[in-house]
């Protein structure tokens, strides 16, 4: 071989490992591409990779992308402690839902009646319908004690025997009782419907006071 190409020969046998040394060097610490992980573990290591990390898979860890994005990892779990997971989230779930439709009812409340003496107004008139209602109940008893009375005034003919009354006064006998049985728990619904709407007032209001005061102008009293 010539001397210049051995010569040439040694200077690349020379470089080559300082070639192969720069190259090293120059790698980035992660693949082309590849997101940085990191994550605390139990015994409290800041640990970082560019893969998910072992010792971290029970709590969350931070990946940072190539482009600067960062997301946040879940940690694994198993089927179990998933679906518990799922089930509280369920929970809380309902538990806003609740809260949300609350206020919501708070609102159309606060809305309808804006303080006491509103509220008051419409229990009266409330408890004036059923009233109402009732004593048309009771003028209805008092046709049907009229009835029952000329019903027994002709049983009278028959009270020895009362088989031998007609066939259509017996029917007139039941039909009267019957209709005052109708007529004694239709108003005894009504007594305790007027119970309930006034439960129902009462309920109200205790909800309305904080809301009213809440409301109210500076120095105003909310009402009792």
């Amino acid at each position: 071989m010539a001397l210049q190409d051995r010569t040439r020969c040694g200077a690349w046998s020379m470089l080559l490992p300082l070639l192969a040394a720069g190259t090293v060097a120059a790698q980035p610490a992660s693949p082309s591409g590849s997101s940085i992980y990191s994550c605390t573990d139990a015994r409290g290591r800041t640990l970082t990779a560019d893969r998910p990390i072992p010792d971290c898979s029970d709590r969350e860890q931070r990946a940072l992308s190539p482009s600067g994005a960062r997301r946040i990892v879940e940690p694994s779990y198993t089927a179990q402690e998933q679906a518990e997971r799922d089930e509280r989230a369920r929970q809380a779930a309902q538990q806003a839902s609740r809260l949300n439709e609350e206020r919501r009812r708070e609102r159309a409340l606060l809305v309808r009646y804006p303080n006491l003496a509103t509220h008051e107004r419409e229990r009266v008139e409330a408890m004036q319908q059923i009233d109402t209602v009732i004593d048309a109940a009771r003028k209805r008893l008092g046709e049907l004690a009229k009835e029952r009375q000329s019903v027994d005034d002709e049983m009278e003919f028959y009270k020895k025997d009362v088989s031998k009354a007609p066939p259509s006064l017996r029917r007139k006998l039941d039909d009267n009782e019957q209709s005052v049985a109708v007529q004694n728990r239709f108003i005894a619904a009504q007594d305790d419907e007027k119970k309930r709407v006034n439960a129902r007032f009462d309920e109200e209001r205790v909800r309305l006071r904080p809301l009213w005061a809440a409301t109210a102008p500076a120095g105003a009293g909310a009402g009792r």
